[in-house]
């Protein structure tokens, strides 16, 4: 077949343009193009020596180079046919490819629509790049809505976007090309050219696979495990969580023993938390980060789980493994800022796209980090489709949104001056406020039975008027439709503070603040709260948990375990970091990993089997969590016993079931120490933090209390009891009268002196 000899006459001066990368629809220049005298096809190929198209058949048309590395043919028909390119190079053997511009958008006018409206919950399969097996190639895109151009960039053409200029889709501000040739390993940039004629090279913001720190770049990755956890999945989506057990490990990937990749801990960490007897896990951030000291908090790309430890199927086999173990997976997700690093988000197309453009409102004067712009339709959809990516993509059962606090308020951490009111006068983020509710509210509605929990420090009052004379918003775990923020759990600081505050203080003291250890029961139904004794409280000079308790170390020690058992009963759902379950003695950090050798020691042995026999016990027992978000579920016994330093309550099943708490935050017993009770007869102690299993004193009650039909405390029966030095014990009324109840490793409960 001959080609038509007459010129191509497609101007120079666009050729120009396309060369230079300011060609906004390079497709509407290269690929196939009817017209009078067949079809015109038009290829870049710099630097090329020859090009040839090879049409279906196998028959051949010489290309002519008209302008820059543009070579031209025109064909007969009236259709675009199925062609090929052949293409030579000085000193290469020829090559026949597919031609990137051949190809239609990948993406369609719906998504488009979407995407402009801020409405695409599925943002992950139309943006990023996709491996397009029935197309052979990988098509990317991007939004840049500011640039003046975009390249694909990567090790499939030697980093030189020039032959790959990708086409403007209108107003979307979305990029797209199809590459054909490329698959899944293949790594990759966009090339931006901005306002001011500069080119920028950067990091997919849609990548689900980023290089392992410290290169770069994206992977083009494909998903390709098969899941098991189809039961638990049903299971969570009937589950309410509200009146669930809920015992939580706070895993740093990391350092919880270093060096394990994402497959090792799918093994051992499973079968640990398994052990434990915890309910969940939660990560530290997983999504790809470049500093490991920030922990993960300071993000790069939202949509890729770091390559540290593994590919994304090797992380989603972590939390088949979990899930098929019967333990949830919490992750925490930072939407609240992102680092300034200049390859990644930051002035992404030359001007602030993802960062608000105003300094008081898109930079962080406390992390150096910017802001992101919660009031961009794009932007708040990127963030909503990141959330529902975690949850639906990898199965995570809830995300914990950190620094919640920073996001609600515009003066947040600034001074007088350095923040401007919101419309209505105040001081709330207004367009924060909505994308939280917004992201709350789609989550709970694509993915049944999952958690939002807020790390919000404040007691968020809602958004007011100028005269503070209404609300607009209240309660952070108060539904979207009630004017909440729409989130299932808040993070309790205050009780974190109080209680951590008051066992710092030697004993002695201890009875002149007792209202820190028992004012959180004021506000403990004011929101849905997880008590958090977090990586946050062990890092930056605080030292471990183990060391915050006052007095000599075998204080320290007691102290810990009666703090682990308080916790455990107190309503809500518990948070534990990961190493403060064996007594770790120093803090926390991430490059030494946890200190697993202390487990050689009985007291730190002691730590850890108590939190094994509390989860125990707590699973077993109704009354710890059915009622956790309801009064209903707990009365003081007696919350006044200042002058002991102790304290006791009773907690309450939905079906029923009772447990009494026991606290002596005393560094010295109180024999025949005489509690009010609901009924008489015997009540087993099923938990008792002084026993010498946890290399305690051994001073308890032998496993068994009596009760008798004695008032007391405003009950109509009482008890007798040793309580041991700073030691919690729980009771439970014992129906078989023989005290077998008395799990915990409760073996040695004598008549021990003073420790």
């Amino acid at each position: 077949m001959t080609a038509d000899t007459q010129p191509d006459l497609i101007s120079h001066a666009e050729i120009d343009a396309l060369v230079s990368g300011t060609h906004h629809d390079p497709h509407g220049l290269l690929g196939g193009h009817p017209g009078p005298a067949g079809v015109t096809i038009r290829v870049l190929r710099p630097l090329a020596e020859t090009v040839t198209v090879v049409l279906p058949g196998g028959s051949r048309v010489p290309m002519t180079h008209v302008h820059q590395g543009v070579f031209s043919a025109t064909v007969p028909g009236t259709s675009v046919p199925d062609y090929r390119i052949a293409v030579t190079y000085p000193d290469l053997d020829e090559t026949i490819g597919d031609d990137p511009y051949r190809h239609l958008p990948t993406l369609g006018e719906v998504d488009l629509h979407l995407i402009a409206e801020g409405r695409h919950e599925n943002l992950w399969q139309v943006l990023g790049a996709r491996v397009r097996p029935e197309a052979g190639g990988t098509s990317f895109a991007v939004w840049a809505p500011n640039a003046h151009g975009v390249r694909g960039i990567g090790d499939f053409n030697h980093w030189d976007g020039q032959a790959h200029p990708m086409r403007s889709l209108g107003g979307s501000g979305v990029w797209e090309l199809l590459i054909p040739g490329v698959g899944a390993g293949a790594v990759y940039k966009f090339d931006i050219l901005g306002r001011d004629g500069s080119w920028h090279r950067k990091a997919d913001p849609m990548a689900r696979l980023a290089e392992r720190p410290p290169a770069t770049a994206s992977v083009v990755t494909e998903a390709r495990h098969e899941w098991g956890d189809a039961a638990w999945l049903a299971r969570r989506a009937q589950q309410d969580l509200l009146t669930s057990p809920m015992s939580v490990y706070e895993v740093h990937l990391g350092s919880w023993r270093p060096g394990l990749s994402y497959t090792e801990l799918g093994s051992q960490l499973t079968d640990y938390v398994t052990e434990m007897g915890f309910t969940h896990v939660e990560f530290l951030p997983v999504a790809e980060h470049p500093f490991g000291g920030s922990w993960g908090y300071q993000v790069t790309s939202y949509y890729a789980p770091s390559s540290r430890f593994g590919s994304p199927d090797e992380f989603r086999d972590l939390v088949d493994s979990l899930h098929q173990a019967g333990i949830g997976v919490i992750v925490d997700w930072v939407p609240a800022h992102f680092p300034r690093d200049s390859w990644a988000l930051a002035q992404f197309d030359g001007t602030p796209l993802y960062e608000h453009g105003d300094p008081q409102r898109g930079q962080h004067p406390d992390w150096g980090t910017l802001i992101f712009d919660f009031g961009r339709p794009e932007v708040r959809n990127f963030l909503v489709a990141n959330a529902i990516y975690w949850l639906e993509e990898f199965h995570v059962d809830g995300l914990r949104v950190d620094a919640v606090a920073s996001m609600l308020y515009l003066d947040y951490s600034r001074k007088a001056g350095e923040w401007s009111p919101n419309a209505l006068g105040g001081r709330e983020n207004l367009d924060a406020v909505s994308f939280l509710r917004e992201a709350n509210a789609t989550c709970y509605r694509r993915v049944p039975g999952i958690a939002m929990i807020a790390e919000e420090s404040t007691a968020w009052p809602g958004v007011t008027t100028i005269a503070e004379e209404s609300t607009a918003f209240s309660g952070v775990t108060q539904p979207t439709d009630a004017d909440g923020l729409g989130f299932g759990f808040k993070w309790n600081m205050g009780w974190m503070h109080d209680t951590l505050s008051y066992l710092s203080r030697d004993p002695v003291y201890r009875g002149y603040h007792h209202d820190e250890i028992t004012f959180s029961m004021i506000y403990a139904y004011s929101e849905h709260y997880v008590l958090p004794l977090s990586h946050d409280e062990v890092v930056h000079g605080k030292g471990s948990l183990l060391r915050k308790m006052a007095g000599d170390e075998w204080r320290q020690f007691a102290g810990l375990r009666a703090l682990l058992a308080f916790m455990w009963a107190h309503p809500g759902k518990q948070l534990l970091f990961m190493g403060s379950e064996f007594g770790q003695g120093d803090e926390w950090s991430q490059e030494a990993g946890l200190q697993w050798h202390l487990l050689e020691y009985p007291r730190h042995a002691g730590v850890q089997q108590l939190v094994k026999d509390r989860n125990q016990a707590y699973a077993a027992h109704p009354a710890l969590w059915q009622q956790d978000s309801s009064p209903a579920g707990f009365e003081w016994i007696d919350a006044s016993d200042s002058g002991a330093n102790v304290l006791s309550f009773l907690r309450y099943g939905a079906d029923g079931s009772i447990l009494a708490c026991v606290c002596n935050f005393a560094a010295m017993p109180h024999r025949d120490y005489r509690i009010g009770l609901p009924s008489a007869g015997p009540w087993a102690e099923v938990l008792n933090t002084d026993a010498t299993t946890y290399a305690g004193s051994g001073t308890g009650n032998y496993g068994r209390v009596q009760a008798v039909d004695e008032p007391w405390h405003g009950r109509p029966a009482s008890a007798s009891l040793s309580i041991p030095p700073l030691g919690v014990v729980w009771l439970v009324p014992d129906a078989s009268g023989d005290g077998d109840d008395a799990g915990g490793g409760q073996d040695a409960v004598g008549d021990v002196e003073d420790a």
